[in-house]
């Protein structure tokens, strides 16, 4: 599997990058990419929402009044959840939303991600770049001159590159990221992948080891 190479002007360099077949290959498992999208999700979620429920409620200790000759209800309690200042019934409480998938249907995850990007030809391959400084119109320029500037891009980069990053962060729905970190939530709300040339193995090398790993 091979796509072409293109420079930081939007030109084919006449190169080929050769895409590693088991990973942008495979039948997506849609299954596996719902549970990992899913997981994702689940992790980002504080779970931190908290009611105080009657027995968490300050006050109400002692029967408000006596049971007969009143009139009024029969309560035992002024914090019942019937009363303004009583407690929540069947509110939130603090909670883990988390939850964990096997390694190997991570992997599979990921790799089914990349293989429906490939197959929808939203990745794009070009030459590294670098800049002296941070500097947000030229990675506006390539972004342009690869006709992709008005899509949510996803930049690989093979290393931290905190120039890029800084000339990128202020363009809406571009994310720069090291080549082993996407997740399967960020590969697929991207429109495009920009991979340089150098962060195609490093993005191939993050995943098939941890396939060896589990085997």
């Amino acid at each position: 599997m091979k796509l072409p190479i293109f420079t930081t002007e939007g030109k084919d360099s006449g190169n080929k990058a050769e895409l590693a077949e088991s990973i942008f290959g495979i039948e997506p498992n849609e299954t596996v990419i719902y549970e990992d999208v899913r997981r994702y999700m689940a992790n980002q979620r504080q779970g931190t929402s908290n009611t105080k429920e009657r027995g968490q409620v300050r006050g109400g200790g002692r029967k408000a009044y006596r049971q007969k000759g009143t009139g009024q209800a029969r309560r035992g309690s002024i914090r019942s959840p019937l009363l303004k200042g009583g407690g929540t019934v069947f509110g939130p409480s603090p909670r883990d939303y988390s939850f964990r998938m096997s390694k190997k249907s991570r992997v599979l995850a990921r790799k089914s991600a990349l293989s429906a990007k490939f197959n929808d030809d939203a990745i794009t391959v070009v030459d590294d770049f670098s800049f002296d400084e941070p500097k947000t119109k030229k990675v506006a320029e390539i972004l342009e001159a690869l006709e992709i500037q008005d899509k949510k891009v996803l930049v690989l980069t093979a290393e931290t590159d905190n120039i890029v990053y800084k000339s990128a962060r202020n363009i809406p729905n571009v994310e720069v990221l090291e080549a082993y970190k996407p997740t399967t939530y960020q590969i697929l709300d991207s429109e495009v992948i920009l991979i340089q040339e150098s962060a195609l193995e490093v993005l191939e090398g993050s995943i098939e080891p941890a396939e060896e790993a589990v085997a």
